[in-house]
């Protein structure tokens, strides 16, 4: 957050929420897509995910106008809402909640803190995608469906009745959107925005610009900087959460770590993977190390595009908070991930990032001392075989 928009939130302080569903806290997104790649397919078309900045956010036949706009379908908004409308319902038992979500569900509850959910959905699909969320439909009890308000985002029709139904003042109301036209939205309607984009790419940074604060993810939001109680589960400055597991054969990366940073990370093949990394934010994580012939270890870890290298490709670099005397390229490395530090940031200099990395290094290492990172420093999958085991085990 820049010092101006900080400061207009010390003078602004929240004391209402509004939140978006699709996106935001629940993955649907991907669904969503799916269901359009197949309509686009089945009308002879080549699928390249275009349009999706313009279709995310919007009510289902606004969205299906623009899909027939982007990819040219001799068909109307009715008979595509129609064609994904089937497998959508069928699918909505399978959106996960977002890195974050749970937290800020039980946290919201926890503190007794006001809250409408305001989603471009129809009623009865907002109702089938709750209903697969423990507890969910309970907190978030204030609904304002697309298909209860004249105009969709980017109006603010929407955030204002929600507003409205919480009995609250728009300048006290902060509103947590994923897409672009939900920002806008927000923003027209006078409220306070955080933004968690749903398209995280270079090219629509600028989509997010009008936003308060812009997010990697839901675990980074703050509320004592909106005037709301913290959250009660950091440890030592980092954050617990559901632990993860892989491993796999060590192999040479970009040749940087030991070479330019003086920081010796070892390097995982992330195609075996991909899927799960698919699941979690790029940032920084602790947690332990095993490898098959030393023993463990602690260790922190960068998961994302390293933005000050600019990397091509998302990586996976666990650095081994110990003295090795030699590399150990070929050697099976298992690591359980059990806490969150912060997001993947860039930064002015070399100097800049080097001293950041042994900051989180430091943190690791007194984190993981306490319960309950420690009580995983026994966790048998550090030290079985890969051979023995999927090299792959989601345990989440």
């Amino acid at each position: 957050m820049d010092p101006a928009k900080s400061d207009a939130v010390a003078s602004r302080m929240i004391t209402h929420l509004i939140l978006d569903l699709d996106g935001t806290l629940l993955d649907t997104e991907r669904l969503v897509e799916e269901a359009s790649r197949q309509v686009v397919v089945n009308y002879g078309k080549a699928w390249d995910g275009r349009g999706a900045a313009e279709r995310f956010g919007k009510r289902p036949l606004e969205a299906a106008a623009a899909l027939i706009q982007d990819y040219e379908l001799p068909c109307t908004p009715e008979q595509v809402y129609a064609q994904t409308s089937e497998f959508l319902q069928a699918s909505w038992a399978r959106a996960k909640p977002l890195p974050g979500a749970i937290r800020l569900i039980r946290y919201l509850q926890s503190n007794s803190i006001p809250v409408a959910l305001a989603s471009s959905s129809p009623l009865e699909s907002i109702k089938r995608k709750l209903s697969f969320q423990e507890g969910w439909t309970e907190v978030l009890g204030v609904v304002v469906s697309g298909d209860q308000v004249k105009e969709g985002k980017p109006s603010p029709e929407i955030f204002l009745e929600a507003a409205r139904r919480l009995k609250a003042e728009p300048g006290s109301c902060l509103v947590i959107e994923d897409a672009p036209v939900g920002v806008t939205a927000a923003m027209a309607a006078g409220m306070r925005v955080v933004a968690v984009p749903s398209l995280a790419t270079k090219a629509a940074r600028p989509l997010y610009s009008a936003a308060d604060q812009v997010l990697s993810s839901l675990l980074d939001l703050r509320p004592e900087a909106w005037g709301l109680p913290p959250f009660a589960d950091w440890i030592e400055n980092s954050l617990p959460i559901d632990p993860w597991y892989m491993g796999g054969t060590v192999i040479k990366g970009y040749g940087r770590g030991s070479k330019v940073l003086g920081i010796p990370t070892a390097n995982l093949p992330t195609a075996a993977f991909s899927s799960q990394l698919a699941e979690h934010v790029c940032g920084i994580y602790l947690g332990w190390a095993g490898l098959a012939d030393r023993g463990v270890y602690k260790m922190v870890m960068s998961v994302g595009w390293n933005p000050y290298f600019d990397n091509a490709e998302k990586t996976v670099e666990p650095w081994l908070l110990h003295d090795f005397p030699e590399d150990f390229y070929g050697e099976e490395l298992r690591l359980v991930v059990v806490g969150y530090i912060r997001p993947e940031a860039n930064f002015p200099s070399l100097e800049a990032l080097i001293e950041r990395i042994h900051e989180d290094g430091r943190i690791a290492k007194r984190a993981l001392d306490v319960i309950p990172y420690k009580d995983f420093e026994h966790d048998p999958y550090l030290t079985t075989p890969i051979q023995r085991v999927p090299v792959l085990e989601d345990r989440t």
